[in-house]
Formats: structure tokens, sequence, C-alpha cells
């Protein structure tokens, strides 16, 4: 460590250079990867966040709640096989709202729960409804203007709501969730008269065991991670940008690996001279990674801040979320692959003749 510190010091500008360049990767690489992870959260929060394990849908729906439609005999007959208490009915619906007295219209997601079950949101503002008029709404209904006690008006039947308490973290295909009873899910949920009443999925709050031991008949049993899988769009929208971050970490390898194995070749003539008075290759080596891993960490410790200072003036409806534990774990392989890209340097060093060395050197 004081062959690389001595040598950081009197090369203060090319590993400042160095040291710059490793700071905005590490930032990219951040940055991307709360932007996807954001995505993920803002397209399926209202599963992933939910307690529910698994859901009963209609066979062939392909695991997509929109596609599932059950009947209230099918739902009834899960209920019994579960119990009610770890079992409820969901209704799905995607639809469109606007301000009572306006045009301005916003996409949402209507979720008809039994408010009483375990799917019902935890309100961080406002309280409970009390009527079938009344409904929560995820917060970034917010950005589209409104606010506890606002009148919202389905575009579909004109019936109107109240918005008397918000949830956080709960959207559905990047449109935020409006949390109704079964009174107010008969009024908007589109179906001909034959099918009124039927739902979307029986929700499950059991264990693998107890999910798979269930005389399904014609429906069928899907985790929760597979729905979210199933919500469109959403395993082809992860897929691009856990590509990109791939691509980031192996660009980020081969952009390491080139910069410090031509400083190592700049400085072979000198690797030889230490060898020739009795320093050895593994001494040699250590300095290398040494100045490997003081550099990324500076980096990554520089990256970080300015990745969660970015995301803290970010607008809301930016969808990024990076958790702190994501960040470790993102920057510790970020150090690996910059520890994986001196290899290269190291078996140069290791390959340097002192003799040679020297005669090239006076």
């Amino acid at each position: 460590m004081f062959l690389a510190l001595r040598e950081l010091k009197h090369a203060k500008l090319r590993y400042f250079l160095i040291g710059l360049i490793m700071v905005l990767i590490a930032w990219l690489v951040l940055f991307v990867t709360g932007l996807a992870n954001g995505l993920a959260n803002d397209n399926g929060a209202a599963i992933s966040s939910n307690q529910a394990t698994y859901y009963v849908l209609q066979k062939d729906s392909d695991n997509r709640l929109t596609r599932s439609n059950l009947t209230k005999v099918e739902t009834e007959e899960i209920a019994k096989q579960v119990g009610k208490s770890d079992s409820t009915n969901l209704g799905v619906q995607m639809g469109t709202v606007t301000p009572p007295a306006k045009d301005k219209k916003t996409d949402i997601a209507y979720f008809g729960i039994d408010k009483s079950s375990f799917m019902k949101p935890e309100i961080t503002e406002g309280k409970a409804p009390q009527t079938k008029n009344e409904v929560i709404a995820d917060i970034s209904l917010k950005e589209s203007g409104y606010k506890l006690k606002s009148e919202i008006k389905d575009s579909a039947t004109g019936n109107v709501f109240q918005i008397t308490a918000f949830t956080k973290n709960n959207t559905f295909s990047h449109s935020p969730v409006i949390f109704v009873g079964w009174d107010a899910w008969e009024m908007i949920h589109q179906t001909n008269q034959a099918a009124k009443g039927e739902y979307t999925a029986v929700a499950l709050n059991v264990s693998k065991s107890k999910a798979e031991s269930l005389s399904l008949g014609k429906l069928e049993l899907a985790s929760s991670k597979e729905v979210l899988q199933g919500i469109p769009g959403y395993s082809e929208e992860q897929g691009s940008l856990l590509m990109m971050i791939a691509f980031l970490f192996v660009i980020a390898a081969f952009v390491l690996a080139a910069f410090f194995y031509v400083i190592t070749i700049q400085k072979i003539n000198q690797f030889g001279v230490l060898k020739a008075v009795g320093a050895r290759t593994a001494y040699l080596g250590r300095s290398i990674v040494s100045q490997v891993v003081f550099l990324s960490v500076v980096s990554l410790l520089i990256g970080n801040a300015f990745t969660f200072g970015l995301a803290a003036i970010l607008p809301a409806s930016m969808p990024f979320t990076l958790s702190p534990l994501l960040a470790i774990g993102c920057s510790v392989l970020f150090l690996a692959v910059a520890v994986a890209g001196s290899m290269l340097s190291l078996y140069r060093v290791a390959k340097v003749d002192a003799l040679e060395a020297i005669g090239r050197a006076i």
C-alpha cells in the first residue's frame, strides 16, 4: 500500500482523470439500476407490496389479471378450501378518470377489494372510506391535481367518487391504483348483464404447500412473482434495462483494464528495477490491486453521493428507486469488476524480466 499511495501522490493528474472516469461509470451504473428498479416498482407495486402470495386466475389467462374473469361460484369454492381469512376476491380493471367539471383525463387502475381483508392498502393520509362512493387512491394521483376530498368521475360510466385517503407504493401498469369496495366495483365494472358481479381473481395469503394442494378445476394458480411477470410490458421492460446494466459492467471492466494496463506498460522499467533490488512479484501485484481498490472505493463513495443526491431532487413523476442495500450490492459488484480488470496488469508485471527492464532503463 505504501508504494501505491506514493505513486498516487506523485502522479495526481493522471489518477485524478482515471478516478473521474470511474466516478462517472459508477454513477451511470447506479442511476440506471435505480431507474430499472423504479420502473419495475411503478409497473407492479400494487402486486409486490400486498400480502398475497398466490392468485387463482382463469385458465389460459397467461397470469395476466386483466385477462382473468371468475364467477362468484368459483371464488366461493376457493374460499371454502382455503378459509375466508386467507383468501379474498380481487377485481382489477384499467380505467380513466376526470375531475367532474373538467376534461383532463388520467389513466388509473381500479382495484376492487374487501376493505377488511389483507388486501386493504395502508393509509398514509386521510381516513378510511365510509360509503360506497368514497375511495382510496395512490398518492401519485396528486400529480394530476387531485387531493383529499377531491371528486373523480369515471369516464366510462360517469359515476363520481370522492378521495378520502391516499396510500403509497400502489401503482399498476404505470398507473395509480384506486381502491374501491364491492358496491363501487359493481358500478364501474364493465361486463354484460349475465356476467355482472364477476371478479378478476382470488388472492391467497397461504404457504406454497397449501396453495399447490388446492383443487382448482378449470382455474389455475399463479404466484405473486408470476403475476408480476404477467403485467403487460413488465418482462420486456426489465429485460432491456437489465441488459443495459450488464453491458455497463462489461464496458466498465474493459475500460478499467485498458487504463491500468497502459499505465502498467508505462511503468514496466520501474517494475524491473524494483524486481532487481529485491521486490517480489507479489508485493508489486499488491501495489497494483491496492491502487485499483483505493480508486474504486473513493469513486464509488462519490458516485453513490451523486446518485442519492440526484434522487433527492428528481421530480415525483420520475420512477427512481434505489435502496441502500441495492446500492451496496451494485458497488460491491463494481469493485469486483474493477479488480478483475486489473488482472491483465498483474500478468504483465509477473512476466517482467528484471535484467531486460534495467537494460531498457539505462
